[in-house]
């Protein structure tokens, strides 16, 4: 069998690096971060012509009926770049949901409209109106739609609220990644369209928490490479007593350890994405060795690179603090690694 990329991936994977790196350097990616708003909304057609909002939607279906491992490498590279905008919320986590709804909802989402899932309990559904806080819901105050699991008489279904008609639900809340901010929704009686009932919910609901992982874990991936670049650069540039700073054991093992455990967490990132685009039955313990493997490795990356970069590492004008805080906000979201461990020793031990 053969684990290389395919000549289409790593196409693609050039055009995302390409894109990534004209349309919205480091430099760029800075000054959003601080800014008010947190991205470049006119950077989201670019991404909705290159393709990257329906690479795994069916062609019959509005999409490219490509696989879930092409669009990892697109996470990787927009881990690698701190994409600041919703991709990982609008593709990775939201889309499996507006595929399970279908025609108006996934073409919508196809044509260019961005959606966050509000998946924390405390929301419930009376008829069409949702009342209650879903918290700390990844890029929230950037998106177009809210699909909110709410509680009602039969489960847990599926809404859609049009955020662009209902702003005031939305409540920014303070967070340390300012390259991919949170809210909170509050809801009071809110009007919402059914997209999933609580039969076609569970499912839809479950494959959108694999997807999300496993982007994720590949967005890890693409954080430790863009440490270990800059850090393995800076070692061959950087001079301390007539020698390269890398020449010297103290740093070239160091960034030989970030290597090791970049190529570690790629390999289990990988395996969690295609496990994911061919439903296979490993799938949710490959995504929780994934996530708590690659998260981790990205935290470690960044740490080592700042160590090996000296003073420079730690100031606010360069970017590793970026990368750094990206890392931790991974390794947080939807369970920490100990708890995906954890969850995969009790998959293992029961089986």
């Amino acid at each position: 069998m053969d684990f290389a990329f395919s000549d289409e991936q790593q196409m693609l994977r050039a055009a995302a690096r390409d894109f990534l790196e004209r349309r919205l350097p480091l430099e760029r990616v800075v000054e959003l971060a601080d800014g008010d708003v947190g991205w470049d909304p006119g950077s989201w057609q670019q991404v909705s012509d290159l393709g990257w909002l329906g690479l795994s939607v069916p062609e019959d279906r509005g999409g490219a009926g490509m696989s879930f491992v092409d669009e990892a490498v697109v996470f990787e590279e927009a881990g690698r770049g701190l994409y600041p905008g919703p991709l990982f919320s609008t593709v990775a986590v939201a889309q499996p949901l507006l595929a399970a709804a279908g025609g108006e909802p996934l073409a919508r989402m196809l044509a260019g409209r961005t959606a966050a899932v509000a998946r924390h309990p405390g929301v419930m559904a009376t008829e069409d109106l949702l009342t209650g806080t879903s918290r700390h819901v990844p890029d929230l105050g950037i998106v177009d739609d809210a699909l909110v699991v709410a509680d009602g008489p039969g489960g847990s279904s599926v809404w859609l609220v049009d955020l662009r008609e209902h702003p005031r639900v939305v409540r920014p809340t303070s967070t340390m990644d300012t390259t991919r901010r949170l809210g909170d929704i509050v809801l009071d009686a809110t009007p919402a369209v059914q997209l999933l009932d609580p039969t076609a919910a569970g499912p839809a609901l479950a494959t959108s928490r694999l997807r999300g992982l496993a982007a994720l874990s590949c967005e890890a991936v693409g954080v430790a490479q863009r440490c270990l670049d800059i850090s393995s650069s800076y070692a061959k540039e950087r001079q301390q007593f007539g020698r390269p700073i890398g020449s010297y054991q103290g740093i070239s093992h160091r960034i030989a350890n970030i290597y090791v455990a970049l190529e570690m967490a790629r390999s289990l990132a990988y395996w969690a994405a295609w496990c994911v685009s061919v439903a296979d039955q490993q799938a949710a313990a490959a995504c929780a060795a994934a996530k708590a493997n690659a998260s981790e490795a990205a935290v470690f990356a960044a740490e080592g690179a700042i160590q090996s970069m000296g003073g420079i590492g730690f100031t606010w004008d360069h970017p590793l603090h970026r990368f750094y805080k990206r890392a931790q906000w991974i390794a947080s979201y939807d369970g920490h690694p100990r708890e995906h461990r954890a969850s995969l020793a009790v998959s293992l031990l029961d089986a």
